[in-house]
């Protein structure tokens, strides 16, 4: 059980989110959520990785890693240390209040967390609050459960605990600090239609909610928190553990841009002021950032959870949404997993079992991941430096001390708190200024303009060749997105310049360099591009040489991730170029060969400038849920919900219930407004057939900010399933011969019907065994062989399934047997039909049959 998101996909077509079952290890899409036109190349995916691929969760779509780089070296140590334990001693305690309910969600959520605090100081305090993500809910002995509540005989997991060295470095440094459990969305998650995400930000300022209550009325607040001097509301820093991470994204937007009442679980006034966030190896499965609103994004280099770093796009999907003042930066730690930044998910030090989430193959090592080599670190290694960035977070975006921004931002600083660990960094926003970014409008020559998301390997930034995948092409909801671009370069032999033309020209005025974020392939090292610019008037000058290297990578590892390298912009002052007016972006490889990928460019400044929210749109996307009806036409209209302030706009995909293909436009949205209007035809009939989810999905561009980003007409099938019946065809034959079974159906439906039956003890008599059926129908059906000889109802996963095509009333399967030589009695076999939930039908139809010796 973990933080991605189980997909089931058709090639690059997105299936639908299966539902979790008991075991923890089987999931089930029902046939009416998926689209069930054309289902070829299908896949079992989860953060960017396969996890039905022939060779185990280490195969990445068969790819084979490069040659991995060592270590990078070390940086300069910065002026400042946030990892350095502050002037205080610490106190900590724990708060358990009255569950909530949260829409969406059966079972009440708790509210409970662990307070640490400075001791011995007067006077408000900031206030940093801890989120976990989405790991196992319950345990008893050996065994973990998804489950809420915990049954009995279980404990809860106290994965809210497992920042408590997070918690105590801030607290010496004189924050407030709680770590909230969210064990139950965790056991409910599996079925909302965001991940939790909206049900996270619930949890969350209700929290916030109690605090501003208690530091009103200091009397009634828990022990805990009374022994903890008061929360300065004022100055919130949230920090969100993948899920988690998106969790508290989500309730730095819902703070600022209230969500529709009937989804959310906090109705109260906004008392606090989230001054950042820090997400560490977070999920975004909506894709939408809050752009006003500071970030660190902690991005493990050996994440076996959310293995495709998704959690760039908290970086990168903020260019150009709002007005690019706050510091948006992303951390690449090289050698980290994704568990081992909590403790209660690192095995040796959680209470409850643990492990650690990057699979090891012992007979196939990685060679940047496997536990022993140079690049992995250990768990007390990993934890310290996510401790240390995030304490460098707090000094930025709450203390306001502009020296933490140089580990932050790009500028090449090293913490020596986190020592050994090698840390990388790139950023968007704060200081930076006009910049190139390949998503607005440029053209280029010399180079490719591509798609960080295409299903075509000749339009996508890291096509079919590539060794591994990139944070910044992380896949969204839709096959194919628009206006989400990098520029790809690629060289057999230095000196072909390539360049990028701004639709319009821009201003590099004052900035003293020009900061540029690169991608060279991992394990690749020495990579030289000279970089110049050109005005409009045409003069040209070379700002100087960069040169990149790779990061240490293999084919399981998301690599390709952007080096920031700067260049001063003197050279162009010095050749009299028009600085106001600047028109081309040119980049020459120097290198004998190679490829390289520019994400954007900026003028760049030093300095953090305050940040003020813009008072913007906000979009979300509802679900409407109709019956068919048995006759006629009816036209629905997807639910839209646009609050807030000013205008802006979004791309709106719509995707075809039947095929997954998606149609986008970009519209103007305005608050009450009916600016994104999608018609919905639903044809009524009499016949059975599958509920028809007509799915909208919706992306911000400029000016706005995206809640519920997800949403579309459902139209539920109301016909009754038809009775299924089995009448034998050849249920008593030869071995050798096929036992064969016709299932009907008592009417005709408007779909295929897809009827399974499991293999089951036979109720009397032999039973025919692995030996007795064809091997290599037993093979392709079940993965196992026939020795050693048991009993087909011993095989794991054996069934048979018949599909009843629509229209049609019948079908048959059959049962291949093989002829032997061995004297034996009749020999019989049973399987039962599933019903809905995957189980057996008790009262169900069998197919039953029996196999004669044939000497």
């Amino acid at each position: 059980m973990g933080d991605a998101r189980v997909e089931f996909r058709s090639g690059d077509r997105l299936l639908g989110v299966p539902a979790p079952q008991r075991d923890g290890r089987t999931f089930r899409l029902p046939l009416e959520k998926a689209r069930t036109t054309a289902l070829t190349d299908l896949q079992v995916t989860a953060g960017g990785r396969r996890l039905d691929a022939a060779d185990g969760p280490s195969a990445r779509q068969g790819l084979r890693g490069p040659a991995p780089a060592a270590p990078p070296g070390a940086f300069p140590a910065a002026r400042i240390d946030p990892g350095r334990p502050g002037a205080y001693r610490t106190v900590s305690g724990e708060y358990a209040l009255p569950p909530v309910r949260l829409p969406g969600f059966a079972a009440p959520v708790e509210m409970r967390a662990v307070v640490v605090a400075p001791k011995g100081i007067r006077g408000p305090r900031p206030l940093a609050l801890f989120l976990h993500g989405r790991h196992a809910t319950c345990y008893r002995g050996g065994e973990v459960t998804g489950d809420w509540p915990c049954p009995a005989g279980t404990q809860p997991i106290p994965s809210h605990r497992g920042y408590l060295r997070d918690q105590q470095l801030l607290a010496s440094q004189g924050y407030v600090t709680v770590s909230i459990a969210a064990n139950g969305i965790n056991g409910q998650d599996w079925a909302a239609e965001d991940g939790g995400a909206q049900a996270r930000s619930s949890l969350v300022r209700q929290h916030l909610a109690r605090w501003a209550d208690w530091a009103a009325r200091p009397s009634t607040a828990p022990a805990a928190v009374r022994n903890a001097p008061a929360a300065d509301l004022s100055r919130v820093l949230l920090v969100g553990h993948s899920r988690g991470g998106e969790g508290v994204n989500r309730a730095a937007m819902d703070s600022l841009y209230p969500p529709p009442a009937a989804q959310d679980g906090y109705h109260g006034r906004v008392r606090w002021h989230v001054r950042g966030t820090v997400l560490i190896g977070p999920t975004i499965f909506g894709q939408n950032p809050v752009a006003d609103v500071p970030s660190v994004t902690v991005l493990p280099g050996c994440d076996g959870d959310v293995s495709d770093l998704q959690g760039e796009v908290y970086v990168d999907g903020t260019r150009g949404v709002s007005r690019g003042r706050a510091l948006h930066s992303a951390v690449y730690v090289v050698g980290a997993n994704h568990n081992f930044f909590n403790s209660e998910w690192t095995p040796g030090q959680a209470q409850a079992p643990a492990d650690d989430d990057f699979w090891d193959d012992p007979d196939e090592r990685d060679p940047v991941c496997s536990r022993g080599t140079r690049t992995r670190l250990t768990a007390d290694q990993q934890h310290r430096a996510g401790a240390t960035y995030i304490a460098a977070a707090a000094r930025l975006f709450v203390a306001g001390d502009d020296r933490a921004r140089e580990l932050l931002d790009g500028t090449g600083r090293r913490a020596p708190s986190a020592d050994p660990a090698r840390v990388l960094t790139h950023a968007v926003g704060a200081a930076r200024g006009a910049g190139f970014l390949p998503d607005a409008g440029v053209s280029v020559t010399g180079a490719r303009l591509c798609s960080a998301v295409d299903p075509d390997p000749r339009v996508a930034c890291l096509g079919g060749d590539g060794h591994g995948i990139s944070p910044h092409f992380a896949q969204w909801e839709t096959p194919r997105e628009t206006g989400r671009r990098a520029v790809a370069l690629t060289w057999s032999a230095p000196g072909s310049p390539a360049r990028v033309r701004a639709e319009r020209p821009l201003s590099l005025a004052g900035a003293p360099e020009l900061a540029l974020r690169v991608i060279v392939p991992p394990g690749t090292s020495g990579t030289r591009l000279d970089v110049a610019v050109g005005d409009a008037r045409g003069k040209r000058a070379v700002l100087g040489q960069v040169r990149l290297d790779g990061l240490p990578g293999s084919g399981r590892t998301a690599s390709y991730w952007a080096r920031e390298v700067r260049v001063p912009l003197a050279a162009a002052v010095r050749a009299g170029l028009d600085l106001r007016r600047v028109a081309t972006l040119e980049l020459t490889p120097r290198s004998a060969s190679g490829r390289a990928w520019l994400m954007d460019a900026w003028a760049w400044r030093p300095g953090t400038p305050a940040v003020r929210e813009a008072a913007l749109p906000r979009v979300d996307i509802g679900r409407l849920t109709v019956n068919e009806g048995d006759s006629g036409v009816r036209t629905y209209r997807v639910p839209v919900r646009v609050s807030g302030h000013g205008s802006g706009q979004v791309r709106v995909y719509v995707l075809d219930p039947a095929t997954g293909e998606a149609r986008d436009r970009l519209v103007t949205v305005r608050p009450g407004g009916r600016d994104i209007d999608v018609p919905v035809r639903v044809t009524g009939d009499r016949l059975f057939g599958y509920d028809v989810t007509h799915d909208v999905v919706v992306k911000a561009v400029h000016g706005v900010v995206v809640g519920a980003h997800r949403g579309g007409v459902t139209a539920r099938n109301d016909d009754p399933m038809p009775r299924i019946t089995v009448t034998p065809v050849a249920d008593r034959v030869t071995e050798g011969q096929p036992l064969t079974w016709r299932v009907g159906l008592s009417e005709p439906a408007a779909v295929g019907i897809q009827v399974t039956f499991a293999v089951a003890p036979v109720t009397g008599g032999s039973e025919l065994s692995t030996k007795d059926v064809d091997p290599t129908w037993l093979e392709e059906n079940t993965g196992e062989r026939p020795d050693p000889e048991r009993p087909l109802s011993k095989v794991e996963y054996l069934a048979l399934w018949v599909d009843v095509p629509a229209g049609a009333t019948s079908a048959e399967v059959s049962l291949p047997t093989v002829k032997d030589t061995v004297a034996e009695p009749a020999e019989s076999v049973r399987f039962r039909m599933l019903g809905e939930d995957g189980e057996p039908q008790n009262a169900g139809p069998e197919l039953t049959g029996t196999v004669l010796n044939a000497s």
